[in-house]
């Protein structure tokens, strides 16, 4: 199944949280954070959005920092994905 985000809005799947901190103790799955780092996945048109012209920067494929609480989580096909708006992207990870 494909989606097409509307207007402003933004796919993205969240890249699996870090098992391990960097000093080698190894988290179990109530001890991860939500992950922040997301790749997306598809990207919607922009356009006039409230009377402002919305330009979409990011495109299929970059790696995100998203807002920590953010978005509407979705599962399609059995693959959870997150629809954010632009502007709660944060950075583009490079």
């Amino acid at each position: 199944m494909n989606m097409k985000p509307l207007a402003d809005r933004v796919v993205v799947k969240l890249l699996e949280a870090e098992e391990k901190t960097q000093s080698g103790i190894i988290l179990t799955g109530a001890a991860k954070e939500k992950p922040q780092v997301a790749e997306i996945v598809a990207v919607g048109p922009g356009g006039i959005i409230d009377g402002n012209e919305v330009k979409m920067y990011v495109k299929v494929g970059d790696k995100v920092i998203t807002s920590k609480y953010s978005g509407t989580e979705v599962k399609i096909d059995g693959v959870e994905y997150t629809i954010v708006k632009q502007s709660d992207i944060l950075a583009i990870v490079e």
